[in-house]
């Protein structure tokens, strides 16, 4: 009895070491969509410790850029972004694709936090992202 009991839990054993998940069926599409703050404005949050340093520091001020400026750049360095993660390029940088129509008005703060997000990553891993302008690109 002693040996019957010793062989089941070796037999066993191995079977409580595998994944208790089960597989996703489909697959799971993530995106970074803008949302509205309770004051009524667009906002995109970026959980990024370095991200705030980057702006304060390092990102050029929001002055030096106009709004249909930001605009223009953002709608071509977010089909390159979403080409880059429908593509599985950069997978361990690009984690999800972004979801921005160029026809909404997103206001200022929005669209230059948006294209400092691209030039964040271009800064931080060397992502090289055609729609930046080669000021942004190499800070």
């Amino acid at each position: 009895m002693k040996n019957i009991i010793t062989l089941l839990l070796f037999v066993l054993i191995p079977f409580s070491c595998f994944s208790q998940d089960t597989p996703k069926k489909g697959e799971e599409k993530s995106e970074m969509k803008p949302s509205k703050n309770d004051d009524g404005e667009w906002d995109l949050t970026v959980i990024d410790t370095q991200f705030d340093y980057f702006l304060n520091a390092v990102a050029k001020p929001m002055n030096q850029y106009s709004e249909s400026y930001l605009k223009t750049k953002n709608t071509f360095l977010v089909t390159e972004w979403n080409s880059y993660y429908n593509s599985g390029k950069y997978r361990n940088i690009i984690e999800s694709g972004i979801d921005y129509d160029p026809r909404e008005n997103y206001g200022i703060k929005f669209e230059y936090k948006l294209y400092q997000v691209f030039a964040y990553v271009s800064w931080k891993y060397g992502l090289k992202m055609n729609g930046l302008s080669p000021s942004d690109a190499t800070r």
